[in-house]
C-alpha cells in the first residue's frame, strides 16, 4: 500500500463521513453493517441455524450496538488460527433520563445522566442534538424499534456568566446532577407544563419514517451529541478534530483493514458496546458474544482450543498522546506524539493485555510496512485506564495485544488525533490480517 497524500486524504475523508453518520453506538454499528453488506458480507442472525463455509464472509450484530464481521479463510484453522481485531462502539456522552422533563423559571429542560467517564466542561455552550434508539407500539399493537437522529441543534447547556462566578477560572467543579441540565425550550407566558419528551420523539420518528404506523413511544435510549461536524484542522491540516474518536476511529480502521483481506487467512473484527462502563453486558466484551460465535464456528471443544491457541487478538483503542501543555503527566520515556505512528500500550498490572511476544510481532509488522511505532506506559504514580483487551484475553483465552492511535482530549466532546496515525495503523492491521503461517510459531519462536 502506498502512503501517498492522496491515499491518506481519501482514507481520512471516509473516516470523517463515518464519524458524522455515527452519533451513537447504534448508529455506528448500523454504519459498519451497511458498509459490510454493501461489500458482499452475508448477514447472520443468532436465532437462525448456521452453516458457515470457508471462502465466505459473514456479519452479525447483537443489540444493534455490537458487531462481528468474519472472513472465513481457505487455510486450515488449526494451523493458522484467526487474526482478530477488537474495538468498541460506545463513547462517553450524556443520555436522556426516562422521565426527563423539568420546568424552571419558564424554561423546559431535560434531565440527563452521564454515560462513562465524560470530560464535562466541554459540554457547555455547544449546539447539541440527540439520537438513539426508540421502541414503539404501532397501530396494530405490535412492538417495533427504530434508530432516530434529530441532526439539528435542539438543546444546549449555557454556562453561568463569569460575573456571577468570579472564581470559575480558578477552581471549577461541576455537579453532574445540578450543572449539566440541557436547556430545551422556553414556554410562552402563561403556560406551566413542559411538552412530553416522548411525544417529541414520536414526531421525530414519524418524520424520519413516514411509512411506519407508530402510535406510542414505549421506551428509548437517547444520547446528546455535538452538531459541529468532524474536521481536518491545523495550519498544515495535520489533525482530525471530532467527537467519538475514542473509539470509532479504531472501529473504522479495523473495518477498512478487514475489507482488504484477501480471504487466504481467517480474519475477524469485533466491535462491542459498553466498554466505557465496564463491558459487562450481553453485547459488551465481558458478555459471551465472541465466545458464542467461536463455539458455533467450532463446536468441538478440542478443535476450538487448538484454533484459539493459534490465534491472536489486537485490541485497538486510542492512546494518550503527550500534551505539549502538560508533559509532566507522562512518563518521560513513554509519551507518544501525534503523527508518529501507532502506540503499543503496556501496563505491568495487566490493565492492558500486551505482552512482549505480541509487541514484538506488532513491531515486526510495522517494519514490514514501513510504519513507525511508539510505546505508552503510564506514570508509575498515576492510575491507568483499560480496554477490551484484558477482558477478551481472560474470557476467550486468546493472546491479545493492546494498541491505539495517540490522541488529545480523550473523553471530551471533541477529541484530536493526527491525520497520519489512522492510516499508519490501517496499514499495520492490513499486514496483520494478511500475515501467513502460524502465529504461535512466531510468538513463541525457538521455544516451540
Amino acid at each position: 500500500m502506498s502512503a501517498s497524500h492522496t491515499s491518506v486524504a481519501s482514507f481520512n475523508q471516509q473516516l470523517l463521513q463515518f464519524l458524522e453518520s455515527s452519533p451513537t453506538a447504534y448508529h455506528a454499528t448500523g454504519s459498519l453493517l451497511a458498509i459490510l453488506l454493501d461489500a458482499g458480507f452475508e448477514r447472520l442472525y443468532e436465532g437462525d441455524a448456521w452453516q458457515l463455509q470457508p471462502g465466505k464472509r459473514y456479519v452479525l450484530t447483537r443489540n444493534d450496538s455490537s458487531l462481528i464481521a468474519f472472513v472465513y479463510g481457505a487455510g486450515n484453522l488449526t494451523e493458522q488460527g484467526i487474526r482478530m481485531v477488537g474495538a468498541h462502539t460506545d463513547s462517553p456522552c450524556l443520555k436522556v433520563k426516562p422521565r426527563p422533563e423539568l420546568l424552571r423559571m419558564g424554561y423546559a429542560q431535560l434531565g440527563v445522566e452521564v454515560y462513562g467517564g465524560a470530560l464535562l466542561a466541554p459540554w457547555f455552550d455547544r449546539d447539541l442534538s440527540m439520537a438513539g434508539k426508540v421502541s414503539f407500539r404501532n397501530r396494530s399493537g405490535k412492538l417495533q424499534h427504530a434508530l432516530i437522529n434529530v441532526k439539528k441543534p435542539v438543546v444546549t447547556i449555557p454556562s453561568l456568566a463569569i460575573h456571577l462566578d468570579r472564581g470559575v477560572n480558578d477552581n471549577r467543579s461541576i455537579n453532574a446532577q445540578r450543572d449539566i441540565v440541557p436547556l430545551w425550550l422556553q414556554l410562552p407566558e402563561g403556560e406551566d407544563k413542559a411538552p412530553a419528551f416522548r411525544q417529541q420523539l414520536l414526531q421525530q420518528l414519524q418524520q424520519e419514517y413516514p411509512e411506519v404506523d407508530a402510535e406510542e413511544i414505549l421506551d428509548y435510549e437517547i444520547s446528546l451529541y455535538d452538531t459541529q461536524p468532524p474536521a481536518i484542522v491545523g495550519q498544515r491540516e495535520q489533525f482530525i478534530a471530532s467527537a467519538r474518536l475514542d473509539n470509532l476511529l479504531s472501529c473504522f480502521i479495523g473495518l477498512q483493514a478487514l475489507l482488504q483481506a484477501d480471504g487466504s487467512q481467517s480474519t475477524l473484527l469485533i466491535c462491542t458496546d459498553h466498554e466505557e462502563v465496564g463491558s459487562a453486558s450481553c453485547c459488551g466484551a465481558k458478555g459471551p458474544l465472541l465466545q458464542n460465535f467461536l463455539e458455533r464456528l467450532l463446536p468441538e471443544n478440542e478443535t476450538r482450543t487448538r484454533v484459539i491457541e493459534q490465534s491472536m487478538m489486537i485490541s485497538a483503542d486510542n492512546a494518550h498522546g503527550i500534551h505539549p501543555n502538560f508533559p509532566d503527566r507522562h512518563d518521560e520515556n513513554h509519551g507518544p506524539l501525534l503523527n508518529r505512528g501507532p502506540v503499543i500500550k503496556i501496563n505491568a498490572n495487566q490493565r492492558y493485555a500486551s505482552t512482549s511476544d505480541g509487541s514484538a510481532l506488532f513491531r515486526l509488522l510495522c517494519q514490514q510496512v514501513d510504519v513507525p511505532v511508539q510505546n505508552f506506559v503510564a506514570r508509575t504514580d498515576m492510575g491507568c485506564g483499560s480496554t477490551i483487551g484484558p477482558v477478551i484475553a481472560s474470557e476467550v483465552g486468546v493472546r491479545t495485544l493492546d494498541v491505539g492511535v495517540p490522541t488529545f482530549a480523550m473523553h471530551s466532546i471533541r477529541e484530536l488525533a493526527g491525520t497520519q496515525d489512522g492510516w499508519y495503523l490501517y496499514r499495520v492491521m492490513g499486514a496483520f490480517y494478511a500475515y501467513s503461517g502460524s502465529l504461535t510459531s512466531q510468538l513463541l519462536g525457538e521455544q516451540r
